[in-house]
């Protein structure tokens, strides 16, 4: 099949590298998700370099809106540079199914993106998870930039989802309050998670930070955000996110938090999984329906 678009800065990236139509898979709600379409592009990042990035359309050439879809990041820094073009398939596939373009970028230093890893925190006893979701978040900022320029976008209908890292990313992105940027979704956002602690034991790198760059974060931002999360997340507690939730909220924050209960053995790939589907799919519909 060949696809011919017009895009912006040709010369630096949207050249499609595979296209490939996926097969139709039922989910487990029920939903007939019906053929993808998925190609893998190259987009602008933060400082002039480029992303690797999948991008997903319903059928038709109708201008859609767009959701971008955010990565985590690997607890043992050292798999950062094996990690694959993101899917997340039960979420894009659900947003394709819903009328979305999606988008999925590989940030700055990770797998084939490359380059230099622009996220890091500093030591466990000094983390700065302020700049460094703020980090995430031009390259997210920059996404949406760019995909609002393509013909089959509508450029003030975009929804921001991330998971983990990539939930932190989201959750900074929202103080900078971008234009056409309708609401977010942050499904076990933050940083420092499973990391081998002073006493020998494993677990969260400055929690007290996460909870203070939260209120920071919260402190300008009024985009409508829903955040998610499930009783059993092993990188993010439930006291621990109760505590950023309410740092967020109390600065200003505009925030819908949604815990569920367990999820598999552990609820931080809810996001990720297939079986997770019914237990976020009812959170996300309605808030989509609640910014309209």
């Amino acid at each position: 099949m060949h696809l011919s678009l017009k895009l912006p800065f040709a010369a630096l990236v949207a050249f499609v590298v595979s296209w490939s139509a996926a097969a139709q898979s039922p989910g487990s709600q029920g939903i007939a998700y019906g053929a993808l379409r998925e190609q893998a592009w190259r987009i602008p990042a933060a400082d002039g370099s480029s992303m690797i990035a999948t991008v997903m359309r319903p059928p038709g050439e109708d201008a859609r809106p767009l959701v971008v879809i955010n990565h985590g990041s690997p607890a043992d820094g050292s798999q950062r540079a094996a990690m694959t073009r993101p899917h997340y398939p039960a979420l894009s596939s659900w947003f394709v199914a819903h009328g979305y373009v999606v988008v999925l970028p590989l940030r700055r230093g990770y797998g084939e993106t490359g380059g230099e890893w622009a996220e890091a925190y500093g030591p466990c006893d000094n983390a700065d998870y302020y700049d460094a979701g703020l980090q995430a978040a031009s390259d997210i900022k920059a996404t949406i930039d760019f995909m609002r320029h393509q013909p089959f976008v509508a450029a003030d209908r975009t929804i921001v989802v991330g998971h983990s890292a990539g939930g932190w990313a989201t959750l900074a992105l929202s103080s900078l309050n971008p234009p056409g940027v309708s609401g977010m979704i942050d499904f076990a956002g933050g940083r420092g998670g499973q990391q081998e602690l002073d006493d020998g034991n494993t677990g969260n790198c400055s929690p007290k930070a996460l909870v203070w760059a939260a209120g920071k974060y919260g402190a300008t931002a009024r985009v409508p955000m829903l955040w998610i999360s499930a009783a059993n997340d092993s990188f993010f507690a439930p006291a621990l996110v109760r505590s950023m939730v309410d740092a967020y909220k109390g600065a200003g924050g505009r925030v819908t938090y949604r815990p569920l209960g367990a999820f598999g053995h552990d609820g931080h790939t809810l996001a990720s999984s297939d079986s997770g589907v019914p237990l976020w799919s009812g959170p996300v519909a309605d808030f989509l329906a609640s910014l309209k």
